[in-house]
């Protein structure tokens, strides 16, 4: 999702670059004065309370707007993302936003800001004034409202510089260098939305050939702590080494392994379009570890799937997946096949009810053959997920 609140003075020319990026990039556009007015006229709860207030000379507060703002937000899932003009407003609307982002699962990519110098918006707004006819298109009026956007934002700014999200445009260059501009920064923004996939399902299931060929075709770095432990051991690497030993005893391998290869891995994959994780999180406990992982990382969750299999079918394919190279430990007998689904349905199953309180689990039927179910998760990445590249 691409959220983008853009900036500028009176006369700076937002409302023409409003319009182009809507446009172009599919945005739901989110002005709060047009939002409460809509609020006012079809007298809505929010828009009765609105009302109430500015009929005995108060101003409408933040509560109330961030209320209009969620309700909007949920209203258009259908959105590519959002284009906020005129909020924040203030220093204090920054956080309520920044704090609405996160509860909608979601962030602001970028605030530009096209800036143009007091006297240029002054000019630009008196030649306006001669065709308007809009009452406040004078001087005296016009010097205020500047004076106003300056105090107010100076500060709303300020925090959107130390986020490392502001980028600011000359908005003295033609309106189409402006737009040129505009668009340069927004591309950047989407080079940046990585696919990030998380992929479960009982053993047998085929997640694993399901998530190594979706790496592939969609150049996702393939995430699987299993493949990982082996790797480390193969390698015989300090930590490869530490993993034996607790194999030799007969334990399991702690979280802070698995958590230092996961954010090795993110942190050393370049040039990939994100990533596809398999195996992890594994427990409700390492749920809540990954969600910090991705936070500390900046990535969001874009998809997350589980392939259903009914429980006969895996017995069935772990049964006849013994005799071939692909087998596994725990599929030497029917005995240790039975332990190990239930032993995935005690610890997995709770973990993806978790994240079905927090995102959309996406079912997929996985008794189809293999070309058929990839090419069912295919369709639901390429339908659900914008500005996929």
């Amino acid at each position: 999702m691409l959220n983008i609140a853009l900036f500028g003075p009176p006369g700076a020319g937002k409302g023409t670059q409003s319009e182009f990026l809507i446009k172009k990039y599919k945005l739901f556009y989110i002005s709060t004065g047009n939002l409460l007015r809509k609020e006012l006229k079809e007298e809505t709860k929010l828009g009765l309370e609105a009302k109430s207030i500015i009929e005995a000379g108060g101003l409408v507060s933040d509560e109330i707007i961030v209320q209009i703002i969620e309700k909007t937000i949920k209203n258009n899932p259908e959105a590519n993302g959002f284009l906020f003009d005129g909020f924040p407003r203030t220093y204090v609307q920054a956080y309520i936003l920044e704090g609405l982002m996160i509860k909608l699962d979601t962030s602001l990519n970028s605030l530009i800001s096209i800036e143009v110098p007091e006297e240029e918006s002054v000019k630009r707004l008196l030649d306006r004034g001669k065709t308007s006819g809009r009452s406040d298109d004078n001087e005296l009026v016009i010097r205020n409202r500047l004076k106003e956007y300056s105090d107010k934002t100076l500060p709303v700014l300020k925090y959107y510089k130390d986020k490392g999200i502001y980028t600011k445009i000359d908005g003295l260059k033609p309106i189409s260098e402006v737009t040129i501009g505009l668009e340069e920064i927004i591309e950047e923004e989407l080079s940046k939305n990585l696919l990030n996939i998380v992929m479960f399902g009982y053993p047998g299931s085929g997640r694993s050939s399901q998530a190594m060929k979706l790496a592939q075709k969609y150049n996702l770095e393939y995430v699987s702590t299993g493949k990982m432990l082996e790797e480390e051991i193969e390698k015989e690497t300090k930590i490869g080494k530490r993993i034996n030993a607790l194999y030799d005893e007969g334990k399991l391998v702690p979280d802070e392994i698995v958590v230092e290869l996961i954010e090795n891995k993110i942190a050393n994959t370049k040039h990939s379009n994100g990533f596809i994780f398999k195996g992890f999180p594994r427990t409700f406990v390492q749920s809540y570890i990954f969600d910090g992982i991705m936070k500390k990382h900046r990535l969001n969750i874009t998809k997350i799937f589980e392939i259903k299999v009914p429980t006969l079918e895996l017995l069935k394919r772990l049964d006849q997946r013994r005799v071939t190279d692909g087998t596994k430990p725990y599929d030497s007998t029917t005995e240790k096949i039975i332990q190990r689904l239930q032993q995935h349905e005690k610890v997995a199953v709770p973990v993806i009810k978790r994240y079905k309180k927090s995102h959309s689990v996406v079912k997929i039927d996985g008794t189809d053959t293999f070309d058929k179910v990839f090419e069912k998760i295919c369709t639901d990445i390429e339908t659900g997920v914008k500005n996929l590249r």
